[in-house]
């Protein structure tokens, strides 16, 4: 199956064909600098780069000491495939299958939700909040970045992860078991599947784009993410609605939710953790300075 257009090194002076072309290193990644430009990729050189190191097998330090290699024709035309799929705005991870969360690799593919740095803000505030959980709940998994790092950090910790998409449980417990952590998966919406059961510690990082919103997202993620996992309703406030209005019967006491939250939320979900009786607010935000994550302690 075709992966994208074809990509034809040119250069607007002389015009030589291009298999006159000597083609090296630095030729090659100024050239699809600006390509990837063009079709709107932002941080252009630096993913030239990467994907010059999927395609030769070389670390970024290994193309800037071959830069005046020439590149053969099998290292050119696996190039020329990784570059077309991104000029067609396909994310980088997904051309790569993983994405770095926490010092940790994670495969991703189309069933999730592609990790964030903004997100280890949340993992964060889950180990500030509850250092000693021994149980813990990851609501809306995904890639299960959250869960296994937690399970990671906090080893005799029992964790549980739940999620609606059956794709996305298998890829969380692939990397799962590439990470080598016992985490329980569970299918499910929710709550659904844990009846009578109740945690130290519930996190989420649930859909919160408003529905309106979703066709104005960069294409990258309005085209190839999950929209499972983007859109939060009218408001962008569904999930939290319902998680709110059930934690409590799933909540040990003193036991923490917390979430991650979109720009300008974090107020919005405060209040509900507060009619809903919780205590202990607290908020926190990311690198840029965005509040990005709420939570609450049960019984505060």
């Amino acid at each position: 199956m075709p992966c994208g257009p074809t990509i034809r090194w040119k250069r607007s002076k002389p015009k030589v064909k291009p298999t006159d072309e000597t083609w090296t290193t630095l030729k090659v990644l100024t050239w699809t600098t600006g390509y990837l430009s063009e079709k709107g990729v932002a941080n252009a050189r630096r993913e030239a780069e990467w994907l010059l190191c999927e395609a030769t097998g070389l670390d970024r330090v290994g193309l800037y000491l071959n830069f005046e290699k020439p590149m053969n024709d099998e290292e050119l035309s696996a190039y020329r495939g990784l570059v077309a799929r991104r000029g067609k705005r396909e994310p980088l991870q997904h051309i790569l299958g993983s994405q770095e969360f926490d010092g940790l690799s994670f495969a991703v593919s189309p069933a999730v939700l592609i990790p964030r740095h903004d997100t280890e803000t949340l993992l964060e505030q889950a180990l500030k909040q509850a250092p000693h959980a021994r149980s813990i709940l990851d609501i809306g998994t995904g890639s299960g970045c959250i869960a296994i790092a937690l399970a990671k950090r906090l080893p005799e910790a029992a964790v549980t992860a739940v999620d609606l998409s059956p794709e996305a449980l298998a890829v969380a417990q692939r990397n799962a078991e590439s990470h080598a952590v016992d985490v329980e998966f569970l299918l499910g919406s929710f709550f659904e599947p844990l009846a009578g059961r109740r945690f130290e510690l519930i996190v989420s990082n649930p859909p919160y784009i408003t529905t309106d919103d979703l066709n104005r997202l960069q294409p990258e993620v309005r085209d190839h993410e999950p929209r499972l996992a983007l859109d939060g309703g009218p408001d962008g406030l569904a999930a939290y609605r319902v998680i709110i209005s059930q934690a409590a019967a799933h909540l040990e006491p003193n036991g923490w939710l917390l979430f991650e939250v979109g720009a300008g939320q974090s107020e919005d979900v405060a209040a509900l953790l507060v009619q809903a009786g919780f205590g202990g607010i607290i908020t926190a935000s990311d690198p840029g300075g965005i509040e990005r994550v709420v939570g609450g302690c049960h019984g505060a």
